[in-house]
């Protein structure tokens, strides 16, 4: 009988505070129900305390999402604890995971602690915790640097005070995986208690580990693997939950384990954050990149053609893909275009379908054949429903090798029209210069990153542009065929989001 491994998804905590991956709350709540959709047992919501925006986004889940535990993170703190309690009231499986640094560097440097304090401080928060919640989850951070003997003490503790979860985090993704392997063994020997509770693991990718470690924690008795979407996270990232739970998918016989994530949401969903952080997956990601089922090599090819398992160890299908796809172009009608959006997994409203269908038919006029990529790309822009200051009506680009490039921008501004004129050191540069001009503002340009999103000279160009106002970055992204338009789109969305943002801050300073 295989053995159960839960599933921990951090994409909206850990993954979130990836530089520029900030999300708003209608995306989080999207990326929530998708996974909830994935199968994910548990969903780290956010971290409740950290800001109103958190707080209101872990609310707003724990209303809508039914299946998956959602839960928020908290210090060790009484106001930290009643913050994550009070944001997940609404939730029907609730969890509060509280947590305090073990290791000698952070206790001394960080918290400026005594162990004896610390190990208190731990027991009197779950206590705290428990007083709200049933499910709770405690985390020793920085365990992977940690002494053995002391978390052995503290993790005892914990469980006596009512923990359910305990989790090892490798915060600094700095042990090998026979280290963090023998670290899980150590605890499940010597932890009293150990044997009635769930041993979680929650490694970083700063060595490139991060997958291996974790699976060395299930092959050790874990049970929970706590990871992101993409294995997007701080620094280096996260485990990628897509690794670990096709590694246990395809490596059944040696780890004996299962996970109840449904394999077939996985491109869906690591499209959707790749959409919605504005963070692109490389080409060579393992399992949702563009060439993880590519095969250019003679070699391969020719074995492939015999005997796909040759050279590969899964079916793209197990994932989501689709190799037998309808192609579509200009001629295709309506309902060849709703059947391959049901393909493809979307339900749409009739209305949506039919807005969809518009832009459709809009994109065939310009390109010969639409692929999964193109009809991906057109949904997630149709269902963004965000509030805009700012709408592109037109922008046009004079420029040339011996010309400086001059653009004319015309936008609506909440009804009323403005147009102008700009130049700039290249057409990109003249249309941000032109709406700076428009706008009055200067806008700190961060990041600008332009991807092809299938191949060929009438490729959907796709367009990220990161913006920064103080501690604060906002993305945009945009597509179209003409990567200049797709260039605008981008910034203007990164734009009404920053300024959406001051908006709501003067309100709640009003209220």
């Amino acid at each position: 009988m295989l053995r159960p491994i839960k599933i921990f998804d951090t994409t909206l905590r850990d993954g979130e505070q990836s530089p520029g991956c900030s999300m708003n709350t209608k995306e989080k709540l999207e990326v929530a129900l998708q996974l909830e959709k994935l199968g994910v047992d548990v969903i780290e919501a956010g971290f409740a305390i950290s800001s109103q925006g958190d707080f209101e986004a872990i609310q707003l889940i724990s209303s809508e999402v039914k299946s998956s535990t959602i839960c928020s993170l908290a210090r060790a703190v009484k106001k930290d604890i009643e913050a994550a309690a009070e944001a997940i009231k609404k939730a029907q499986l609730k969890r509060i995971h509280t947590f305090i640094a073990t290791s000698p560097i952070h206790m001394e440097f960080k918290l400026k602690m005594t162990p004896q304090e610390v190990l208190e401080q731990a027991v009197s928060s779950v206590k705290y915790a428990k007083s709200f919640v049933s499910d709770v989850e405690f985390s020793c951070e920085d365990a992977g640097r940690s002494d053995r003997e002391f978390l052995v003490s503290v993790f005892e503790s914990v469980i006596q005070a009512g923990a359910t979860t305990i989790n090892v985090p490798d915060t600094v993704g700095y042990l090998s995986p026979d280290e963090f392997g023998g670290l899980i063994a150590y605890l499940m020997q010597r932890v009293r208690g150990i044997e009635n509770i769930v041993v979680s693991v929650h490694c970083h990718n700063d060595l490139g580990l991060a997958t291996a470690n974790a699976l060395a924690g299930v092959s050790n008795g874990a049970s929970q693997i706590e990871c992101t979407i993409n294995g997007i996270g701080e620094r280096a990232g996260n485990t990628a939950l897509e690794e670990v739970v096709m590694a246990l998918k395809v490596r059944e016989s040696m780890y004996q384990a299962s996970t109840r994530i449904i394999t077939k949401e996985i491109m869906k969903t690591s499209k959707l954050v790749s959409h919605i952080t504005g963070s692109f997956v490389q080409p060579n990601k393992a399992i949702v990149g563009a060439n993880a089922f590519a095969h250019e090599s003679g070699i391969h090819q020719d074995g492939m053609l015999k005997q796909k398992r040759t050279y590969e160890i899964m079916d793209a299908e197990m994932i989501g893909l689709n190799r037998n796809e309808l192609v579509l172009g200009k001629h295709s009608g309506r309902h060849a275009f709703s059947e391959r959006i049901k393909e493809m997994g979307y339900v749409l409203s009739q209305e949506a379908l039919a807005q969809a269908f518009v832009k459709f038919k809009e994109l065939a006029d310009s390109k010969k054949e639409i692929l999964t990529e193109d009809l991906e790309a057109l949904l997630f822009e149709n269902q963004e429903k965000e509030e805009k200051i700012y709408t592109l009506k037109r922008v046009s680009v004079m420029t040339g090798n011996k010309r400086q490039p001059k653009a004319k921008v015309k936008l609506s501004k909440q009804g009323e029209i403005i147009t102008g004129e700009g130049v700039g050191a290249g057409a990109v540069d003249a249309i941000y210069k032109t709406i700076n001009h428009l706008i009055d503002e200067e806008f700190e340009l961060v990041d600008y990153t332009i991807q092809a999103i299938t191949g060929g000279t009438d490729a959907l160009g796709d367009v990220t542009v990161r913006i920064k106002e103080k501690d604060r970055i906002f993305t945009g992204r945009g597509s179209a065929t003409d990567i200049l338009v797709a260039s605008t789109r981008a910034y203007l969305k990164a734009i009404n989001k920053l300024l959406m943002a001051r908006k709501q801050k003067r309100l709640k300073a009003d209220l």
